[in-house]
């Protein structure tokens, strides 16, 4: 591995997992859809090339993959989160189409090693079990966007079946956290509504929370050490919100609420927020998409790494720091009110 071609440069994941390459030492060409949030986000890494282009059209940047050796599929579409609404042709577009056109494009430039970020919507289990990479959930249990990481996955695996001279293997993030979350995405528009002081109370749920720069390290260890066809989680470590907020206000010296909402006024809040969402085109903390996944999920967030820890060497960084960190980008960035 030498020369590196990273798809959602700008987001969460692809941010730290660009840093962790330029400081490996790796070349590094970063997709991104506007080259002047690129050039925000990548001001301090003149090394790295951005090359502009969307996984709406794969076909537009194509060019720009060649010379490469190794991808990192990062990108993915997941506004139906935190935005409201149906989003269905766009992530069946970006998140399926968008993964069988990279992979073809890919491997028409010579490349010969993709690794995919697949998510830990992939797999399920009963309540309180522990998941590994073979539990599998059926596409009757997910939700829209759950459905097209599935068969983003299907994708992959369909590929290597006829091209047999392609390495590539799938790594599976729970609820990232930390710095560079300049979107925000969910995680860290929860942790500017606990610091503003707008979370009215604590919401259902457990979650398996995991700092982005562990998931970049689990990335490029599987591209160097992963089996061919191989799912390897990093998803982190298993928490209610009645646990987490708790440890945000601590770290970030605000008081958290402790009482835990009732449903019918979290559905009233939904929607209120998804109309709040239509009206600004802002991101919001609870879209009815959310409700649903976290009434569902509640008590299916507890992973096994075992298979990543053995064959990655992965291992995860203390909660406390993730936090920290996350609160000190923000702080840095603006993120808070005064």
């Amino acid at each position: 591995m030498r020369s590196t071609f990273v798809t959602g440069a700008t987001g969460l994941l692809g941010n730290n997992l660009v840093r962790e390459l330029v400081a490996r030492g790796y070349a590094v060409k970063a997709l991104v859809r506007s080259r002047s949030k690129g050039e925000q986000q990548f001001y301090d890494l003149p090394s790295v090339e951005l090359v502009v282009g969307d996984m709406a059209d794969v076909e537009a940047f194509a060019a720009a993959l060649h010379g490469c050796d190794t991808v990192f599929h990062t990108a993915a579409f997941f506004r139906d989160n935190y935005k409201g609404g149906s989003h269905r042709e766009q992530l069946e577009k970006v998140n399926v189409a968008g993964t069988q056109a990279l992979l073809h494009q890919a491997y028409g430039a010579g490349i010969r090693r993709f690794v995919h970020t697949s998510s830990i919507a992939v797999l399920d289990g009963a309540p309180d079990s522990a998941i590994d990479e073979t539990c599998l959930r059926a596409e009757a249990d997910a939700d829209d966007y759950y459905r097209s990481k599935i068969r983003a996955e299907r994708v992959l695996l369909g590929f290597l079946e006829t091209h047999p001279d392609l390495h590539a293997c799938m790594v599976l993030p729970g609820w990232m956290w930390g710095p560079g979350d300049r979107g925000p995405t969910s995680s860290g528009q929860l942790v500017k509504d606990v610091v503003n002081g707008k979370l009215p109370g604590l919401i259902p749920g457990t979650f398996s929370v995991v700092d982005a720069r562990d998931v970049a390290w689990a990335l490029i260890a599987a591209a160097k050490h992963g089996r061919r066809g191989e799912r390897y989680l990093a998803a982190g470590r298993n928490l209610t919100m009645a646990q987490l907020v708790p440890v945000l206000g601590r770290i970030a010296g605000v008081k958290t609420p402790v009482r835990r909402l009732p449903l019918p006024f979290l559905y009233a809040l939904a929607t209120v927020q998804e109309a709040y969402a239509r009206l600004s085109g802002k991101p919001i903390l609870l879209s009815m998409a959310t409700l649903r996944l976290l009434i569902r999920e509640e008590h299916r967030t507890c992973f096994n790494h075992r298979k990543s820890e053995q064959e990655l060497g992965l291992s995860f960084r203390v909660l406390e720091q993730t936090i920290g960190d996350t609160l000190a980008w923000y702080r840095e960035h603006g993120g808070f009110k005064p």
